[in-house]
């Protein structure tokens, strides 16, 4: 399909201007629907986000919002369909890059049209009271709005700031208003469809419940055997096997081992004391890796952890099985492509400890540069240089660079203010070959900090006689050509 020339300034999507508006209008409307369809995709991480539709136009994941948003009516929104434009967009971008839009949509939808305020006009929707019109009955409010303002309300609890539970309330309250009953089955059930032996399980090993309104797992083992952790991780494998269980999520466990993953930093959160518990038992690797692998989803957290402490879902079974023995890393490679620095920063953690277990080989120095590129801003430590200083591991850093263009993540850019508050600079028209020299100098800085300033200048000059060229070769820039790399690239 031959698409129109892309008009933002930073030429990576479509604006709705009015004097392309018209010829641009059926490719929104598709994107908008490929957006409920589940058949967007997100062409990188640069900010703001762009998603792109089944026919390849790309727009703003803000402008489609904005643009549905204005569109929907009480009488006729679909509940379903627009909580499946509004979660497949939260999952390729965030929650606050849509819930503006979708809060100014229930009140002008529902709260104004059905309700009356009481209060100061100047006080915040949360601090004021609410009650029907009176010549509206409850059954007149459309159902669909209310379920979806349930998923609204849910949403703020689950992905919002931590005092936008205000937002929560406020919305549940006008719900309750209408249908007390959905709320209380909402709070104490979830959506109602998970099977029932998911909601609640007992055991003679542990007791589980699971809310999926409200992206909480809650599990407390009765003793500390190979059996009881089996069940709980056959438990959560289950849960996340159902399909409308949500990706971001916290869970709750309690058991009476109190032990936890052997990494520095890492929260000392109950899934964290489940994995360390759980890789004991030899027989039970195979089931942590299955938890992992159904549970790592880009874009998407653990929901109890704070923004500084940041985790993929499936993080802390990765760390547990990958501090154990090297034959776990195409798992913590799997992990690391997964990885945004948006929504999973501990993995920083976990590479320290990583390469201070097994050093810098073949095998590690991978890894770590994959790591490394899994985030911004990682911190230089002098320990990494001292781990790699030796012919070993400088050859195995090498050998990685040779294979650099392998190991970049493909939404990795050069652009280090990634700030959604920013135009975009020059930096995010990058070429290739500028990406990999960045994301070199990346690697470089977080190993030998700015010693690797001026092609490693003073590394090379304070390096042992015999490990020099070596040094040399790692600073030379990635996009010189085979001659002057010495034949080494």
């Amino acid at each position: 399909m031959n698409l129109p020339k892309r008009n933002s300034e930073d030429g990576r999507c479509y604006w709705m201007t009015p004097d392309v508006r018209e010829e641009l209008q059926p490719l929104f409307d598709q994107c908008i629907q490929d957006a409920m369809d589940g058949r967007i995709t997100r062409p990188d991480s640069l900010w703001p986000p762009v998603v792109v539709s089944s026919e390849g136009a790309p727009f703003e994941v803000h402008d489609l919002m904005m643009g549905w948003a204005k569109v929907q009516r009480a009488e006729t929104l679909d509940a379903e369909k627009a909580i499946a434009f509004s979660e497949n967009l939260r999952r390729l971008s965030r929650w606050g890059e849509i819930d503006y839009h979708l809060l100014g949509l229930l009140e002008r939808e529902l709260q104004e049209k059905y309700f009356v305020v009481t209060g100061r006009e100047d006080d915040h929707p949360w601090n004021r009271e609410y009650s029907l019109k009176p010549d509206i009955r409850a059954e007149e409010v459309p159902e669909p709005l209310l379920r979806f303002a349930c998923y609204v309300a849910v949403s703020y609890k689950v992905y919002g700031l931590d005092f936008q539970y205000l937002d929560t309330n406020y919305l549940l309250g006008l719900v309750e208003k209408v249908r007390p009953d959905m709320v209380k089955k909402l709070k104490e059930n979830g959506t109602g469809r998970l099977p029932l032996n998911l909601q609640k399980r007992k055991t003679e090993q542990f007791t589980a419940s699971a809310n999926d309104a409200f992206a909480i797992i809650r599990i407390t083992a009765k003793d500390s055997t190979e059996e009881c952790y089996g069940e709980v991780l056959n438990y959560l494998c289950e849960l996340l096997s159902q399909e409308d269980f949500p990706h971001s999520y916290t869970v709750e466990f309690k058991g009476p081992e109190k032990r936890y993953l052997p990494i520095t930093g890492l929260p000392k959160k109950g899934i964290n004391q489940l994995c360390a518990c759980a890789v004991q038992y030899p027989s039970l690797h195979p089931l942590v890796e299955r938890y992992a692998r159904l549970a790592m989803r880009q874009y998407e957290r653990y929901t109890n952890l704070s923004d500084e402490q940041c985790a993929l879902p499936g993080s802390f079974a990765v760390f547990a099985l990958g501090m154990l023995e090297k034959k776990w890393r195409q798992l913590i490679w799997d992990y690391l492509d997964l990885c945004d620095d948006e929504h999973s920063r501990l993995q920083e953690k976990f590479l320290r400890e990583y390469v201070k277990q097994f050093g810098f080989t073949s095998d590690t120095v991978p890894i770590f540069v994959r790591g490394v590129l899994s985030m911004q801003n990682m911190k230089y430590s002098k320990d990494y240089a001292a781990w790699m200083a030796n012919a070993e591991s400088l050859d195995a850093l090498l050998e990685a660079k040779v294979h650099l263009s392998e190991i970049v993540p493909s939404g990795f850019s050069s652009d280090e203010d990634d700030d959604e508050d920013e135009e975009p600079t020059q930096e995010t028209e990058a070429s290739p070959e500028e990406v990999l020299q960045y994301a070199w100098e990346t690697v470089c800085y977080v190993i030998w900090g700015k010693a690797s300033a001026k092609s490693g200048q003073k590394v090379v000059e304070t390096a042992p006689e015999e490990l020099k060229e070596r040094y040399r070769q790692i600073f030379i820039p990635v996009t010189e050509n085979m001659e002057q790399r010495g034949g080494l690239l």
